[in-house]
Order: C-alpha cells, then sequence, then structure tokens
C-alpha cells in the first residue's frame, strides 16, 4: 500500500487518458471533460512521465494507443466505472440484516425509561444491529457529538452549534423523592417543610450544590452528594433524606421501591427539554436514521413533545 501512494499519481491524469484513448482525440477528449486541449495535452505529459512510458502515438489527425497504452486502458477502465458506480450508488440499508454497531450518548436518568423499550424494537426490526451506549451530559455532550465518539444522543443541552441537530423528545420536571416512613413531608409539600429536611442531591462537580441551589440560590441542609441517579433510590429507602430528581428518575425508582412517594416541588424550578441530538453529516447516514427514529417512537408513546 505504502508503494502505491509513493507514486504520488494523480487519479484525475487516468480519467483524462481513459477518456483521450475512448475519443481517439485530445479536441474531442477535451469537449467531453469541460476542459482546454492544452490542459488535456499537459494531462497526458504528466502521465506519461509518471509511467515513464508512452501511451499514444500520433495516427492521421487522431491518437493511437501504443502497447502500454492499451494495458493501462483495459486495467483501468473497468476500476473506474466501479468507481463512478460506487460514488453514484445511493447507501443501501436493510435492519433485518444490518450488523452495524451504533453509539448512542445517554444523560443520567435516561437509562430506564429509554433502553428497554428501545430494545425490544431493535431487538423485533434490527436483531443483528449492536449498541454501544456511552454516559453524557449538558457539559460534555457536544464533544462527544463533535469527535464523532457518539452517533446520536439523548440528553438535556445548552446552545448548540449550526452543525449540531436537534429535537425536542419530551419536557422534563422535578419532584421531591422521600421515605414517608420517615420524612415528615406533605403531599404536596411546603416550602417550609421541604428547606427544613436533610437532602441528598446529585452533582457532576462533585460538591455540595445541587440545581436547587444553583435556580433559587437558596442552600439546603445537604447531607450526602452522589454521581448519578443509579442510587438514590438506595439512598433515601429508609431514612430521611429528600432527594429532588426529574419526575422520570422518581417513576423508575417508584416502580421498584412502591412504598417511596415522589410529590411536586415546593421551589419554582424550571424543567428542562429531554433532546435528541445528531451531527449534521449524519443526517444522511439511514442506520443512524432509523436509530433516531425508534427513539422518537419511545418518547412519543411516553407522550412526547414532538416527532422526531
Amino acid at each position: 500500500m505504502s508503494e502505491t501512494y509513493e507514486l504520488n499519481l494523480d487519479l484525475n491524469l487516468l480519467r483524462v487518458f481513459v477518456v483521450v484513448a475512448e475519443a481517439g482525440s485530445v479536441t474531442q477528449a477535451a469537449a467531453r471533460l469541460y476542459l482546454t486541449q492544452p490542459a488535456v495535452s499537459a494531462a497526458l505529459r504528466r502521465l506519461t512521465d509518471a509511467l515513464d512510458a508512452p501511451l499514444f502515438v500520433r495516427q492521421g489527425r487522431g491518437l493511437s494507443l501504443t502497447h502500454r497504452g492499451e494495458r493501462l486502458l483495459a486495467t483501468v477502465r473497468p476500476h473506474l466505472r466501479a468507481l463512478a458506480e460506487a460514488a453514484r450508488a445511493p447507501a443501501v440499508f436493510d435492519p433485518a440484516t444490518s450488523d452495524r454497531t451504533l453509539r448512542l450518548g445517554l444523560a443520567d436518568g435516561t437509562e430506564g425509561w429509554l433502553l428497554p423499550p428501545l430494545r425490544q424494537m431493535l431487538s423485533r426490526e434490527a436483531p443483528r444491529m449492536r449498541l454501544v451506549v456511552l454516559a453524557v451530559q449538558f457539559r460534555t455532550v457536544l464533544e462527544a457529538l463533535a469527535s464523532r465518539a457518539v452517533d446520536a444522543a439523548v440528553t438535556v443541552a445548552d446552545e448548540m452549534p449550526a452543525g449540531i441537530r436537534r429535537e425536542t423528545l419530551l419536557h422534563g420536571h422535578f419532584v421531591c423523592l422521600f421515605d414517608p416512613r420517615h420524612a415528615r413531608l406533605d403531599d404536596p409539600p411546603t416550602e417550609a417543610q421541604y428547606f427544613a429536611q436533610d437532602h441528598v442531591v446529585v452533582s457532576y462537580n462533585g460538591d455540595l450544590r445541587g440545581i436547587v441551589e444553583d435556580a433559587t440560590r437558596r442552600e439546603r441542609r445537604v447531607r450526602c452528594s452522589l454521581p448519578s441517579f443509579a442510587s438514590v433510590g438506595a439512598v433515601v429507602d429508609g431514612g430521611a433524606l429528600v432527594a429532588t430528581v426529574p419526575a422520570l428518575v422518581a417513576e423508575q425508582v417508584c416502580a421498584t421501591r412502591p412504598h417511596l412517594r415522589a410529590a411536586p416541588l415546593p421551589v419554582g424550578l424550571e424543567g428542562a427539554a429531554i433532546e435528541l441530538l445528531w451531527p449534521q453529516a449524519a443526517d444522511d447516514d439511514e442506520a443512524v436514521r432509523f436509530l433516531r427514529a425508534r427513539i422518537g417512537a419511545v418518547a412519543r408513546a411516553r407522550g412526547g413533545a414532538t416527532p422526531v
């Protein structure tokens, strides 16, 4: 392979050569290629110099191939045709037989509601397709998409550059998650009750601040900080700690721990849209489009905001 590149041969010269050979004339070849006659003649000279062998001889008012030229034409022409056909051919994607491996970025808390139904769809419609899930969040999703570390992502996101496509899947909101056997809260709790409790937060910064502190500028008594929502239910269960979590997370927790409660949040905290994001460069990738459509279907089944 390295010897091929060391030739430093411009493949466009081969295209010019084939057209001249078929036309038998520099003038006619120039017209077909939309080039000037001097440009075509210069291309032939460059190719002859690169191969160190004459490819044409003059015959009357036209050109005739040398033996070396005939051999080159027989070898090159089918390959050029194959390359042209490959460039023009549309991508063929059949989910039933595709063994593509797609990489999906998921924000903390989205796995539980999205992955089970998504995997069921893929098992039925694309049984050989493989899915690699990577963790993303609003601070890291742009780099993951821009570097093509993921083909698509589902997360809450800030402003994105023009090269990133986005569609709203669900509108999220926050709730209080607590164990009513230990935490004394009404349903709905009052603001005074809420701030009188001990709290557990999820902090991606590894500190004791959560979304309530950032949004309301009020401090809670935070006793525990977790790196993700995965263990919130276990920490709240059997104790007096109160967690402020997305409603979708609370729904998943309460499904396995039905004795816990999710109540409306007594402070003004605007929910964020959960979005599907993907690089614009993947717009024409049929496999990625197939995955995006199935993600949209899962969201719509949950009362999603818009079709994707």
